[in-house]
């Protein structure tokens, strides 16, 4: 572990970064920022939530927090299924996570298969755990459990099959999130000094704003700051992730000092770089807004992402996990790209280090209809109507468990070259579209189109197409169209 010299020494070479660069830490610098154009193209990633918490495989990636609350689920769970917690600890999971099936290139390659342009492996929970090695902590997965460098092989297998590397850090809750821990008998008790797995394990507060206390203390969000450039400097993630507790008022200089280093050092690889954020913990404008588990309403002028999980429950894997269709994935996939969003879609590994079957059908059932369909997605942009049709989609996080009955009827639009991309979100039973935005109507007045149409087809199907415009819509009739519940994608070519 680093001794405090090492610390200076460290955080004098990040200052000496943002001295040299185009970036400095504060907000008028870094809204020099803009979002590259490989991003805004790539539109469909994967995250990847394995770690420690994957061996209970109970509850949910919050296992290591939950374990330690009384009265909880996980609490009876624990002491019914191993014991008290002051004999068997979360930290006595790490020698049973041996991952002896982890295999980066099987990953890589099913995510490829899956239509993913980047992928995004949490490097370190909340949990404390690092997915990496690492010079400032011996509790990292190179010297533990698995005793491999997971991050670095994982970005090393994307690579080579073109996928965009990037990397997530929830460590700053790790600021409270063992605290629990310390109300009782158990494994988690003073003296914690920096460096300890459970360190510093505070009270959590009973409210996540930007005041709420106890504050990070100087000494945790410095190391913080050398995790967050150590993954920078050692992985050159090309996206980093963050979670929302990074909203706090004294974390503040510390995110706009790492803001700054990444865009300097990225500006240095010539690169670009993507910092995902929830709940304006950064300056709008100075990186790319997340919702988790949420869509926006309508269209938006700023490129932003949605991050969401084939798993309803979970994060992490669990043995009880509730998993989504892949045609609500992609509902939500085509929805969100025709509001000027990308996709970021978790899975979680077993501890074995598989992908569940559950996972790999959706993915590769995704896969499946992004090989037909994808030139409606990759590298598309808004149209300026985003959509029609009746189903109401609700604004804001945690929206993703409510089911959407999309219908033949709910279109969206997404233009890419010489084409305009009308998306019916399921199949229409008698085969006939009818879309309201393409009709015929006087330029001046109340028509959204008033293009010449070359040709119109569906991506997939081969058979004839008959469709006329009056001042209603565009209709257009499909005759031997396989019915499906997944979205069906009009190329329109304009003359």
């Amino acid at each position: 572990m680093e001794t405090v010299e090492d610390m200076r020494r460290d955080l004098a070479a990040i200052d000496e970064v943002i001295a040299g660069g185009r970036f400095k830490d504060d907000w008028a610098s870094l809204r020099q920022y803009r979002t590259p154009e490989w991003f805004e193209d790539a539109k469909f990633g994967i995250f990847i939530h394995w770690g420690v918490y994957s061996v209970p495989a109970f509850g949910s990636e919050w296992y290591s927090r939950n374990m330690y609350v009384q009265d909880s689920p996980e609490f009876r769970h624990h002491v019914t299924t191993y014991g008290p917690q002051k004999e068997f600890g979360y930290k006595d999971f790490i020698p049973m996570f041996t991952a002896p099936n982890f295999d980066p290139q099987a990953w890589a390659d099913l995510f490829a298969r899956a239509g993913a342009r980047y992928v995004v492996p949490v490097a370190e929970h909340h949990d404390g755990f690092q997915m990496y090695r690492s010079r400032l902590s011996h509790w990292n997965a190179a010297e533990m459990g698995p005793k491999r460098d997971v991050l670095g092989e994982l970005t090393r297998a994307f690579r080579e099959r073109g996928l965009i590397n990037g990397a997530s850090s929830h460590r700053v809750e790790h600021w409270w999130f063992m605290g629990h821990g310390k109300e009782f008998d158990s494994d988690i008790h003073e003296p914690l000094r920096r460096g300890d797995f459970y360190w510093p394990a505070m009270p959590e507060p009973d409210h996540y704003d930007l005041a709420s206390k106890p504050e990070p203390s100087r000494e945790f969000l410095e190391d913080w700051l050398l995790r967050c450039c150590e993954i920078v400097d050692e992985y050159r993630p090309r996206i980093v992730y963050f979670d929302w507790w990074i909203l706090h008022e004294a974390v503040q200089p510390y995110l706009k000092k790492f803001a700054a280093y990444y865009y300097d050092r990225a500006d240095e690889w010539g690169t670009g770089a993507v910092i995902c954020y929830k709940n304006d913990s950064f300056m709008f404008g100075t990186a790319v807004p997340d919702v988790e588990r949420g869509v926006l309403a309508e269209c938006k002028p700023f490129h932003w992402q949605t991050d969401t999980s084939i798993a309803l429950n979970s994060w992490g894997y669990t043995e009880h996990n509730d998993y989504r269709s892949a045609a609500s994935i992609l509902h939500d996939l085509v929805d969100i790209v025709s509001k000027n969003g990308n996709l970021l879609l978790n899975v979680g590994p077993k501890p074995d280090g598989t992908i569940a079957d559950e996972d790999r059908v959706v993915l590769l059932e995704i896969g499946d209809w992004l090989r037909v369909n994808g030139e409606a997605i990759y590298g598309s942009r808004p149209w300026k109507r985003f959509g029609e049709g009746p189903t109401v989609v609700r604004e804001g996080q945690f929206s993703d468990g409510e089911q959407k009955d999309f219908t033949a009827a709910d279109v969206r639009y997404m233009v890419n070259g010489s084409a305009l991309y009308a998306i019916a979100m399921r199949s229409a039973a008698d085969g006939t579209y009818r879309f309201a935005r393409l009709k015929d109507g006087d330029a001046e007045h109340d028509a959204d189109f008033h293009g010449l149409i070359a040709g119109i087809r569906v991506l997939g199907h081969d058979g004839p197409i008959e469709w006329t415009r009056d001042g209603e819509c565009l209709t257009a009739t499909v005759p031997g169209l396989e019915q499906t519940d997944k979205p069906v994608v009009f190329r329109i070519d304009i003359a």
